[in-house]
């Protein structure tokens, strides 16, 4: 979860995703082997965003997912990126309250990020 002065960065998933079609929700990624979430966190950053980040401190866990706070070090998030599994389409600044919707959809990072913040995402 990157945050700045304008709020949560979001990514918007694309309409042909098997997952989360269409869904605006946060930058992630799956643990390769051996990784460990600290550099999975950099990946992220790396081959979704085109920049540098670190690692915060992770925010909550769920079903095996954490979500971590970072922060951009170097460059300015882009998409798409070439090369990445999931290219997001679009990306903005937005409210944890904008979540709601891939959470009801399934999206576990938001799930985690929303009960972190105290917010409710049950229908």
């Amino acid at each position: 979860m990157i945050e700045g002065p304008n709020g949560l960065l979001l990514v918007r998933r694309p309409d042909d995703d098997e997952s989360l079609p269409g869904v605006w929700g946060l930058p992630a990624v799956s643990l390769a082997p051996g990784e460990s979430e600290e550099d999975a966190v950099r990946r992220a950053g790396r081959e979704k965003l085109g920049v540098d980040v670190e690692p915060g401190a992770p925010v909550g866990r769920e079903a095996g997912m954490t979500d971590w706070t970072a922060r951009v070090s170097a460059g300015e998030p882009a998409v798409p990126q070439p090369g990445a599994n999931t290219q997001y389409t679009d990306l903005r600044w937005g409210e944890p309250a904008e979540l709601v919707p891939a959470a009801r959809e399934g999206s576990l990072c938001c799930r985690v990020l929303l009960r972190a913040r105290g917010l409710d995402w049950s229908p």
